[in-house]
């Protein structure tokens, strides 16, 4: 059985996904749901392809199995490089537009594994907790999400001044057994796809809130655990809609009703200071971030590659004014794939032997993204101007409008300088897509906020920056 089918099995699961107020049931065969399943699992099953198997994957070092790459730890510039190549190639295939079945959350929890000796101090049982869970995720393939923000209540006080105990997930009481959670947890992308989720704070707890600083580990399908889903994107047509179609990684709100944890599953619990240290280790962010840039570098390139073609199917890539907007884009991907090399050539061996790569690039990368992406679907606007609106309804109306009466007309009209009518009303589609459409508008505004709010993340890397250094090198050469 292949990857992709396993996956597709183990869909099957009894998870609790409610959308528009109705379970979904199989989401194998629900009409909002199937369509990404299936890239899901076409996805996965690039690992069974002779040629890029081995390029996704890595022998590990104590079983001997082969398992996806974002679970390896690189340890040579070669394994780096390969890593960086396989997170690229895994997210091109969805043109970077899933965003989570890539390797991000696996990468953390690989980070993480490294270094779980990190806070055995204060936490003694954490490193034989996650080293079991993460063999358990990498060995059988998992896919994992995660979810880490409290809802967004009343954002000017700490979550334990609410008013309602439970409006953020907080731990009920301890039992035998395991912990009983109960609240709501935000925000999962792409959880109903998935295998496992990871529930942790995403910012710092303060002492004050020790009852919602808990981190641990549930299948989708866990009792007591519901995904309440945003309304989906979704269409049946991929003719007509190539991206709803088949890349609607469903957002949603984990809901806990008194689910019972058990140990085994909860890593920290009522230690504010140690989930915030092994969330925040340096070596955790690089390595995940590596990631999450050959996303945004495969992302990036598909709509310069978009942009190109719009403007060669009207004739307008001969202008100087065109050209400097898709100089733009190019730029775009070029300055990230220049940033994301820079992170791998100023990589650094860790003392626990991990090739690090290095955080400052990647950061900026990060951080350039935000702008990056709204700003390209600003061009691709400019670009096309209303020849998105101007399509039909749908692509097949070109021959049956009519009854076919008006197909030469029609073929006409929607020519382009370079492609017929069906070429180019495809190329529109994908276009409004990737602007315009719902599933559209949601990139935009991940692309903007994923990694949170900017002005914080920009403070953040202002704070961390070696401004010493700078200095240093510059100033120091005036003298006194």
């Amino acid at each position: 059985m292949s990857a992709g089918s396993r996956y597709l099995e183990r869909l099957n699961d009894g998870r609790n996904v409610w959308i528009g107020g109705k379970p979904a049931g199989d989401i194998r065969e629900h009409e909002a749901l199937r369509g990404t399943a299936r890239s899901v699992a076409a996805v996965m099953d690039l690992q069974d392809d002779p040629e890029l198997g081995p390029r996704l994957t890595y022998r590990t070092e104590d079983t001997g199995a082969r398992a996806n790459r974002a679970f390896q730890n690189p340890r040579s510039p070669q394994e780096l490089a390969g890593r960086r190549e396989a997170f690229y190639l895994w997210s091109a295939a969805t043109f970077g537009v899933m965003s989570r079945i890539g390797g991000f959350y696996r990468a953390q929890l690989a980070a993480w594994h490294e270094r779980r000796s990190l806070i055995a101090a204060e936490q003694p049982q954490f490193p034989d907790k996650l080293d079991a869970y993460f063999r358990y995720v990498r060995d059988n393939d998992l896919l994992l999400t995660a979810a880490g923000h409290d809802p967004q209540v009343d954002r000017s006080k700490l979550t334990s001044e609410l008013g309602d105990a439970y409006a953020a997930l907080r731990i009920v009481r301890e039992t035998e057994d395991g912990l009983i959670v109960r609240g709501s947890k935000m925000i999962a992308t792409g959880a109903p796809y998935m295998d496992e989720i990871m529930v942790s704070p995403h910012s710092p707890k303060q002492q004050a809130e020790h009852r919602y600083a808990v981190m641990f580990a549930v299948p989708v399908s866990y009792p007591g655990l519901h995904l309440v889903c945003r309304e989906p994107f979704h269409a049946e047509d991929t003719e007509d809609h190539p991206l709803s179609g088949r890349y609607d990684e469903l957002d949603a709100v984990l809901v806990f009703d008194d689910a019972l944890i058990p140990w085994e599953r909860v890593f920290i619990h009522d230690d504010p200071a140690a989930i915030w240290k092994i969330r925040s280790d340096r070596l955790a962010a690089s390595l995940s971030i590596h990631e999450n840039i050959a996303r945004l570098l495969a992302k990036l390139e598909f709509t310069a590659a978009v942009g190109q073609e719009l403007a060669e199917s009207i004739g307008i890539a001969r202008f100087g004014h065109v050209q400097a907007k898709l100089s733009e884009l190019q730029r775009q991907a070029e300055s990230v794939r220049a940033l994301l090399l820079a992170a791998e050539d100023g990589a650094e061996r860790h003392e626990s032997g991990v090739r690090e790569p290095r955080l400052a690039p990647l950061t900026t990368a990060k951080n350039l993204g935000n702008r990056y992406y709204p700003r390209a679907i600003e061009i691709l606007q400019q670009l096309s101007g209303a020849g998105m609106l101007q399509t039909p309804a749908t692509a097949r109306e070109l021959d049956t409008l009519a009854g076919g009466a008006l197909a030469p007309l029609l073929h006409s009209a929607y020519g382009g300088a370079d492609r017929g009518a069906p070429e180019r009303v495809r190329l529109l589609k994908l276009a409004w897509d990737l602007v315009g459409s719902p599933l559209g508008a949601r990139h935009e505004l991940y692309e903007r906020f994923y990694a949170g709010d900017p002005a914080r993340t920009y403070a953040a890397q202002y704070a961390e920056y070696d401004k010493s250094a700078l200095i240093a090198r510059t100033l120091s050469r005036l003298g006194s």
